[in-house]
């Protein structure tokens, strides 16, 4: 019993709590909390896929952790999984920084929802500089690039490339922001119930066709709202495309001070073969301007919004509810 005390006494055996003390500090000095990750293929970084960096992340974060992506084509069907939020995307250039992947509908059990090159189901996800694509092909159908569900979702100067449905804004929960980005498809290839603005974001045609396909549910205010976009095409194979056609009967989309080539069909908007789909969606525009800016022959069930009208598309109101949200503060 006397040789307890003495060995304390000598600091040869510490009391457990001090012991547990001690070994949380030297924990946290030498494993600090993770904030950056780098991706590169050719070993220098961290990992060399990114769906490992995204794995690595700590679930439920609070603060952004941010995985820097080096120059290469990374070939994955990438999942962002919700307990992964708050990761920041940052390729090295949008142009060489590519995710792709070849999966469409119909092919081994794949559907639309499933044919995504990359799944994002987390909250508070950002990226930029990427190229989102899916090289199915012409001719393979529904292949998504980028398929969003979580809310509070941001894009700053990606390329989304594919053909058809390739844009898949899932939810209706979720807001999602476009800035500075390029999309580019066939048909149909920015669709969903998402609540998203694209804001001077380029928007090319690649066949006669349609460029959204909204299913807006009933509840919400907006839809998908391009501002100050530009809307371009393949002037060889599209000359004849409509700016939306309603996927399910409540569809909003609204095109203000968008710039619209001689592609975009007079008429606008389309009913997708059902005129009962002329009660119920919602589509408006608002200083559109360019060849196909000429808003005289639009469908009769469209709208023009009045100036005091298009004031209320801002940010803080597209992105209102419970929980607000301003994605320009991110970028700060």
């Amino acid at each position: 019993m006397r040789l307890l005390p003495l060995l304390l006494a000598f600091g040869l055996l510490l009391p457990a709590p001090l012991v547990h003390a001690q070994a949380v500090s030297a924990s946290s000095r030498t494993n600090p909390p993770i904030t950056h990750l780098t991706v590169a293929q050719d070993g220098s970084g961290d990992y060399k896929t990114i769906q490992e960096a995204v794995n690595a992340v700590p679930n439920q974060s609070l603060v952004p952790i941010t995985i820097e992506v080096k120059k290469g084509t990374y070939r994955e069907k990438l999942v962002v999984p919700s307990p992964k939020t708050h990761i920041v995307l940052v390729g090295e250039d949008k142009n060489t920084t590519v995710i792709t992947y070849d999966d469409h509908s119909g092919a081994n059990g794949i559907d639309t929802f499933s044919s995504h090159s990359v799944l994002v189901q987390a909250n508070d996800f950002a990226a930029e500089n990427i190229t989102f694509e899916n090289t199915a092909g012409y001719t393979a159908g529904q292949a998504v690039a980028l398929h969003v569900e979580g809310d509070r979702c941001s894009f700053r100067n990606c390329r989304i490339v594919g053909n058809q449905d390739v844009l898949l804004l899932a939810t209706d929960n979720s807001r999602q922001y476009y800035r500075d980005c390029y999309i580019e498809g066939t048909t149909d290839f920015i669709f969903g119930a998402s609540t998203a603005v694209f804001d001077r974001c380029t928007v090319h045609s690649k066949k006669n066709s349609f460029i959204t396909a909204a299913s807006t549910t009933p509840q919400q205010k907006f839809g998908f709202v391009f501002l100050n976009c530009k809307l371009t095409a393949d002037t060889t194979l599209a000359q004849k495309v409509y700016l939306g056609r309603p996927w399910r009967p409540y569809a909003k989309v609204v095109y203000i001070n968008t710039e619209m080539g001689n592609h975009i069909t007079p008429a606008g908007w389309e009913n997708w073969r059902n005129p009962a789909n002329e009660k119920t969606a919602y589509y408006a525009e608002y200083k559109s301007f360019g060849p196909g800016g000429n808003v005289k022959s639009r469908v009769a069930w469209s709208h023009q919004l009045t100036k005091k009208e298009a004031k209320q598309y801002t940010l803080k109101n597209i992105f209102g509810g419970q929980v607000p949200w301003n994605p320009m503060e991110e970028s700060k």
